[in-house]
């Protein structure tokens, strides 16, 4: 072995196997195929003379090279985020680009206009939008900022919370038009009910439908609150949407007061190295007082 025998690129694939289990998990996350990282593997083991992998029958696990190679991966990968963080916040510049993470409900029923109207003021600054409910991490930059409902933000983050989502009782107002509003959980028992698929991955929605809701009243499931809402407004039957997207609704009507156990917190959130980046923080600054300034227009939400 010379000291060239490893290299960064080397690195990541011994950590992305390590990570994944296999090979075909590994080519996914560095955009490989699996006949190239299968390829790059024979090749380090065969520059260090050592093997770094034993394949099994439930994948790939270390041997104690594979291993050693792997927490220094780690530990490098660390270290080139850290310092990528830190030249990124020297940037005192309204120019460049922001990679935003959020999830679909909050793009399409709050944030859309407010990313426009901050593209148009910021013409230099770049967008990167990826709406998914998967939590990127912040620390190795997948994105910048996350813009995220939650009662308990990531210690390791920073940010600013800018408004209490609450959420209520919706149903088509056509179908409801007339009823004398609001109604009780006790008074809609009876009623078709739309809830979260176990995919929504909203606990706290599940659990209070599990209290509240005769579970033979409830036959429709989504794992979509945007899926949920065109739902209702099918006709299909009442479920629990945030006020933010019922309000903004003229085809639902609100049948219950806001439901306290359902409240729960919005955040902008970054990474503390990227808090002093003039984008960064004037993104956060601008934004979170255009959804302060939605969520005054609300109806009262006590």
């Amino acid at each position: 072995m010379n000291e060239q025998s490893i290299r960064w690129d080397d690195l990541q694939v011994v950590l992305a196997i390590s990570e994944n289990g296999s090979l075909s998990g590994a080519g996914r996350q560095l955009g490989l195929s699996h006949a190239t990282v299968f390829r790059r593997l024979g090749e380090m083991e065969h520059r260090l003379g050592a093997s770094l992998f034993t394949r099994t029958r439930t994948g790939y696990e270390q041997t104690a090279a594979g291993e050693d190679l792997s927490n220094t991966a780690e530990r490098i990968r660390s270290e080139v985020h850290a310092l990528e963080r830190r030249i990124v916040g020297r940037d005192l510049e309204l120019s460049g680009t922001i990679r935003l993470t959020t999830t679909d409900t909050l793009f399409a029923g709050l944030l859309a206009p407010i990313i426009t109207r901050f593209r148009e003021q910021h013409p230099d600054i770049e967008i990167e939008l990826l709406i998914s409910n998967q939590l990127y991490s912040l620390s190795k930059r997948e994105a910048d900022i996350a813009i995220r409902p939650t009662l308990s933000p990531p210690e390791t983050m920073v940010g600013r919370r800018v408004a209490d989502l609450t959420q209520a009782i919706y149903g088509q107002r056509q179908l409801w038009h007339g009823r004398q509003c609001p109604l009780s959980t006790a008074q809609l028992r009876e009623s078709n009910w739309i809830g979260p698929d176990i995919h929504m991955g909203d606990r706290q929605l599940e659990s209070w439908m599990a209290k509240e809701v005769d579970g033979t009243r409830c036959r429709y499931r989504i794992d979509s609150l945007l899926g949920l809402r065109a739902a209702i407004q099918a006709g299909a039957g009442i479920g629990i949407l945030p006020l933010y997207v019922g309000e903004a609704d003229p085809e639902l009507l609100r049948l219950s007061a806001p439901i306290p156990e359902l409240s729960t917190q919005l955040w902008l959130l970054t990474h503390p190295d990227m808090r002093r980046v003039a984008r960064i923080k004037t993104f956060i600054e601008e934004a979170g007082d255009a959804i302060r300034e939605r969520f005054a227009a609300l109806p009262t939400q006590a």
